[in-house]
């Protein structure tokens, strides 16, 4: 299993977003910033290329010590998506991901997809113990990708998160290396990484 590139349909790829795609990233978010900014910090200050390739080489400086890291979704060769680890704390083998995607691509599948490929990759090529999922309760089309992935809902952090002028809640859901299918301690009824 490889990181570098991972098919998600016959038209959708997932693979690394990398400072050098700063351009294609900042044009990405413009087109789709009305979407994206109800939901993410860094919709609102991704304006132009180099502000781009500053949040990009974040995400590679951190990678090159084993830490988050970032991907994009591509349908038919346009940027339409991505997910990332926001943290990737190998110590403590715990890691959190997020994901987005365009309108125009939703109700295929393909959030999902790139969610359970990144949650299979932690937990069973590098050895990760748990897989989160924040998100607020406002979010149903994310909560229902942690549900698909057979994750648990742990409980909330009230007001943890101050966006768009009000402090907001997060939900935390995670999946366990137990709960998953073949580990000999879950069941799939609590941690299906097999697609479905």
């Amino acid at each position: 299993m490889t990181l570098f590139g991972h098919d998600l349909t016959d038209s959708a790829r997932l693979r690394p977003l990398e400072p050098w795609q700063a351009e294609e990233f900042a044009d990405y978010v413009e087109r789709v910033r009305p979407h994206l900014a109800p939901w993410l910090p860094w919709a609102h200050f991704i304006v132009d290329a180099d502000s781009a390739r500053q949040f990009l080489q974040r995400y590679a400086d951190t990678q090159s010590q084993d830490g988050g890291r970032i991907f994009g979704i591509w349908v038919d060769g346009r940027l339409e998506g991505g997910a990332l680890f926001r943290i990737f704390d190998v110590p403590n083998g715990v890691c959190e991901m997020g994901v987005w995607l365009s309108p125009e691509v939703q109700g295929k599948g393909l959030v999902t997809r790139a969610a359970r490929h990144l949650a299979d990759w932690a937990l069973r090529v590098r050895g990760m113990h748990r897989v989160e999922w924040r998100v607020t309760p406002a979010n149903e089309r994310s909560i229902a990708v942690a549900k698909r992935l057979g994750m648990r809902y742990e409980g909330t952090l009230r007001e943890v998160f101050a966006f768009n002028g009000a402090r907001q809640d997060l939900e935390i859901w995670a999946l366990l290396a137990g709960d998953a299918p073949g580990s000999g301690s879950g069941s799939a009824r609590h941690g299906d990484l097999a697609e479905r």
